[in-house]
């Protein structure tokens, strides 16, 4: 997550393709590749943006009850960027939003339960969300 400070607005990514919806942005880690390090290219390659002193916020962690399957997200934010914001890319936009209203947003508005992975953000006494799930239910538990 990307906070200006002077604003108090964060970055939010609106996909139109694969999981729609608001989100902050993210990627993928490629082979001998730090967490840090994915962080910071995924926000270039996706934002245009260059940022550091990124400061880990929490892992979300996905159990599907069903396969077995498990999937690990490992949060990040900062203040601190620089460069052009790409405001529309091939998966759809990015636009600026007031961080206080993030949690009054609609939650149908974000991609998968990306609204609830604010309280990580945010500095509330959580480091972990754990969401057992399965294709009937879905639920979120945090730590």
């Amino acid at each position: 997550m990307i906070q200006n400070l002077k604003t108090n607005e964060v970055l939010i990514q609106e996909r139109t393709k694969k999981w729609p919806g608001w989100s902050f942005p993210g990627g993928k880690l490629e082979s001998l590749e730090s967490f840090y390090e994915c962080s910071v290219r995924e926000i270039k390659e996706e934002t245009g943006l260059e940022v550091s002193n990124l400061e880990a916020c929490g892992v979300v962690h996905w159990n599907n009850t069903d396969t077995g399957d498990r999937y690990l997200v490992f949060l990040y934010k900062t203040h601190t960027f620089s460069g052009k914001l790409i405001e529309e890319f091939p998966k759809g936009r990015h636009f600026w939003y007031n961080a206080d209203a993030l949690l009054k947003v609609p939650k149908e508005k974000f991609s998968n339960e990306n609204i609830q992975y604010c309280h990580l953000y945010f500095a509330e006494p959580f480091s972990e969300a754990y969401i057992p799930h399965n294709d009937e239910r879905i639920e979120l538990i945090y730590f």
